[in-house]
Parts: structure tokens; sequence; C-alpha cells
């Protein structure tokens, strides 16, 4: 598997960059590893970096975006935060990525039984953590009535749309990230991680 170079990732388009990533699900929940010396893209990217991707997701240690994509050194700009919110440094890391450094995509990427979105669900109070969690629930007014948890499908909706509401806060706050998305320079895509089974599933 070739490191990316500039040259590369010039040739992607938002189109055939999300293939990478559908590409390489399948491969991860195939249990089929791309072959990479590790080492070797060490060596190539200590020089520079051009990534194709943007994945935005949770903290979840079951969801390391690099292996589920089956990625490599230098493939993906990988954004983690609980519950996969947005605030101004995770969208001026978004912009550098994607003006500056040229990356052609950005996933917004939720999964099933996610720990932040239940604990929204659950109004959980705790330090600093309330100031997160805040921020899931227009989600969480928008999903569930009476804001009323039924069971875990009710949390995976709401993670979903928790998912679509950070979309929406990207293309409202920022300027650039817009620009680049109207002249289809870029796209930003929506995704679901089933922790169950390790696939993802897209959506817009």
């Amino acid at each position: 598997m070739k490191t990316l170079t500039k040259e590369i990732q010039e040739q992607l388009t938002p189109k055939s960059a999300l293939d990478l990533l559908q590409n390489g699900n399948k491969r991860f929940v195939e249990n089929i590893k791309t072959k990479r010396n590790l080492i070797k893209q060490v060596t190539e990217t200590s020089k520079g970096q051009f990534p194709f991707a943007v994945i935005h997701s949770c903290i979840d240690s079951r969801v390391p975006v690099e292996l589920v994509f089956d990625q490599g050194i230098g493939d993906i700009f990988s954004i983690r935060i609980a519950g996969n919110i947005i605030n101004k440094d995770i969208l001026a890391s978004m912009e550098y990525a994607c003006k500056v450094a040229g990356s052609k995509i950005i996933i917004v990427l939720g999964h099933t039984n996610c720990g932040a979105v239940s604990a929204a669900c659950s109004k959980v109070s705790l330090g600093n953590i309330d100031y997160l969690l805040n921020k899931i629930n227009p989600a969480i007014k928008s999903t569930l009535h009476k804001n009323e948890i039924k069971s875990q499908k009710d949390i995976d909706k709401v993670a979903k749309a928790n998912v679509k509401n950070s979309i929406k806060q990207i293309l409202s706050k920022s300027e650039i990230i817009k620009s680049l998305k109207d002249s289809k320079k870029i796209e930003i895509i929506g995704a679901m991680y089933s922790v169950n089974t390790g696939v993802v599933t897209f959506f817009k």
C-alpha cells in the first residue's frame, strides 16, 4: 500500500475518498488487513502529510478509526471527543485539514451504545462534563418523545441525530467548510459505527 503523497491526494475526489473509507471498513469487518510497512510510512511521512479524510469521532476505545477504516500512517486526520460534539477548536482543525492540508472528505462518526449520549439522555451532571453533555441535548429534544428513553434503540437514535446535528453546526459555523462543500471540493458525510458488528453505515 502506497503512502499518500501530494500528487495522490490531489487526484482524489470526495467520492473516491468515500470509496476508500467504505472499502476499508469492508476489509475490517472481513478481518482482511491491507499489508503495510508502518515503519516505512513513518519515514515517508516525516517531512510532510497529505491525509485524504477527516474523521470526527467519539473517544470511545472500541472505535479506533484507523483500524475501523483500515488506514495507515498519514492517511487520515482523526479528531476525537466524547459524543463527537462540535466546538471552535474542532472547527479550526477541520478548516486546517481541508483548506490547508487538502483533505477531501469529513466524516462525522457516531456509534451505537455511546456512553456520552447515554449520559446526556440520563441527565448526568458532573463537573465539566455538564458543558459537553449539554451539546447533545438538541438531539435528545428532536428525537425522543418527552425526552423518555424506553430502550437502547432510543439512545442509538439520539446518537444518529447528534451526528446530523454536528454536521449542521459545522456548516452553519464554518464559512470555510461550507464554501468548500458548496464548490464540491469536499463532502461531509454522517456515519454510525456498530460496536456489535464493526460495520459503519454512512448517511447524509
